[in-house]
């Protein structure tokens, strides 16, 4: 399979309704989706390999399954700023945006410049991607100073009142996934989420509280001190 053609017939082969339901369940847009498990799609990307072209191709599709196996297939060297503006202006689901920022995104050069950038984006999901690329990152570059992350926390505290649903997920996500990494950023992210508790503001005091749950937890400390 070397072209887009191919690989749409053989999504569209993968796919079930049966999927496509459940993925509706969780809150996924499945307007444009085939319904193909992401271990089918990761299985799928290895067999095709690296393919910075191909990926392009796939992405323009606009089919849901082709744009994160796009992600899969791109080569983050070759990603252009002005490509990650294009796709993420595509983003219609949570799931594309976080498999895009996890799989690709978060291996760019400019990635902690374009976490930042984005938080203070207005739409739904080009917020969201900002925060997904923090916690991206947080997960995934474990050679980066701290510092990276600790300018991240006072972006999550000032946006932590944003009441939509898939942008007060990933600035948890984010506060989590940087309190996670070490036992001083865990100590900064606590101290962050306490701040975040007194704001007046539910959506601020769920995403506090939901943090604080996970990283003040036994095994989360356990893991730190290990």
């Amino acid at each position: 399979m070397s072209n887009a053609k191919d690989i749409i017939k053989k999504l569209e082969s993968l796919g079930s309704a049966k999927n496509r339901e459940g993925m509706a369940r969780f809150g996924i847009n499945t307007e444009t989706a085939c319904g193909v498990p992401i271990p089918a799609l990761r299985k799928l990307a290895k067999q095709i390999g690296k393919n910075h072209e191909l990926a392009i191709e796939l992405w323009q599709t606009k089919i849901h399954e082709a744009q994160i196996l796009a992600s899969l297939l791109a080569e983050p060297e070759k990603l252009t700023e002005k490509q990650m503006e294009e796709w993420i202006k595509d983003f219609n689901s949570w799931d594309v945006c976080d498999q895009v920022c996890m799989n690709l995104f978060d291996k760019t050069p400019i990635a902690y410049k374009k976490a930042g950038e984005w938080s203070a984006r207005y739409d739904e999901f080009e917020k969201r991607a900002g925060f997904a690329l923090m916690a991206a990152l947080a997960a995934h570059d474990k050679s980066a100073p701290d510092k990276n992350f600790i300018k991240f926390l006072p972006i999550i505290t000032r946006k932590s009142g944003d009441d939509r649903n898939f942008v007060k997920k990933s600035v948890n996500w984010a506060l989590r996934q940087i309190g996670k990494r070490n036992l001083l950023l865990n100590k900064l992210a606590v101290k962050t989420a306490e701040e975040i508790k007194k704001i007046d503001s539910k959506t601020a005091k769920w995403v506090a509280q939901d943090a604080l749950r996970e990283l003040t937890s036994a095994s989360v400390q356990k893991k730190l001190l290990s």
